[in-house]
């Protein structure tokens, strides 16, 4: 009877360049010890979270039954990496995955696959844009594609944002401060954009319940972006988070990574678009 590889854990620290702060980020590398080069899958959560939550240990847990490695990181502001949400940008998100998908890169010498959750999501989506020739494929779970637009905004509170420079966000599971010059950011990632030039195979999870991103969000990214490659899978019952649907979406994500490797693309990686 053959033995299982042994599976290894370890924490790591990446850290930007100076000339982009100096930032460290800290998180989670987990790999079989004698398997190498392997996919490998990256995990990028949402605002206010946690690279190391119920959901992302299911995603390990699967990972780890493939053989693949895995990996999550906070994100600047976030759990015990540097720096304070308040002072967050978009371009912070899509800067620290980058990393992390560099990092992932070079540790397991396989194809890099995404998984992003909320605006992790967002930042996924992104990344495969901005750099298509590291990510073979990503799985994204009720993205915030639209970034800042979610928030529930007035005129005045709008008005109130900008005069204070702060606006705080509290929910079932959020207490934060987001600052101002966030209100201006969706004119740099445009949506329009995203859906001209996402090309990447893709996963697509929401809750028909979820009261923060509304599932019309996905629906309308699947029909109108570039990807030929895309699977919707609604949840009626699921929220936000998907909690209670995290090892079902572990499995499903997972079996659609492994279709990508048995495909032609798995012979020369992601093609660059």
């Amino acid at each position: 009877m053959a033995l299982e590889p042994v599976r290894q854990s370890h924490s790591i620290v990446l850290r930007h360049p100076v000339e982009r702060g100096g930032a460290c980020l800290r998180g989670t590398y987990c790999a079989s010890v004698e398997e190498h080069p392997v996919p490998v899958v990256v995990f990028a959560h949402g605002l206010g979270s946690t690279h190391w939550g119920e959901k992302a240990r299911a995603y390990e847990q699967a990972c780890a039954s493939r053989g693949w490695s895995f990996l999550a990181v906070d994100f600047r502001g976030h759990g015990q990496s540097d720096g304070r949400i308040s002072e967050m940008r978009a371009l912070d998100w899509v800067e620290d995955l980058a990393l992390m998908v560099g990092e992932a890169r070079s540790r397991s010498g396989g194809p890099v696959f995404l998984v992003g959750s909320s605006q992790g999501g967002w930042a996924a989506a992104w990344v495969s844009v901005l750099q298509p020739e590291t990510v073979a494929a990503c799985a994204l779970i009720a993205p915030a594609l639209k970034l800042w637009e979610w928030l529930p905004l007035s005129a005045a509170e709008r008005e109130a944002w900008v005069r204070t420079g702060r606006h705080r966000i509290q929910t079932e599971h959020l207490d934060l401060e987001l600052p101002s010059a966030m209100l201006g950011e969706g004119a740099a990632y445009p949506f329009e954009t995203l859906l001209a030039r996402f090309h990447h195979p893709v996963l697509l999870f929401h809750g028909m319940a979820d009261a923060v991103i509304p599932a019309a969000v996905s629906l309308e990214f699947a029909e109108r972006c570039g990807s030929v490659d895309l699977r919707l899978c609604l949840s009626k019952t699921g929220d936000h988070r998907l909690t209670r649907e995290r090892h079902w979406l572990a499995r499903e994500i997972c079996h659609f990574f492994a279709d990508w490797l048995s495909g032609d693309q798995a012979k020369g990686g992601a093609e660059p678009r």
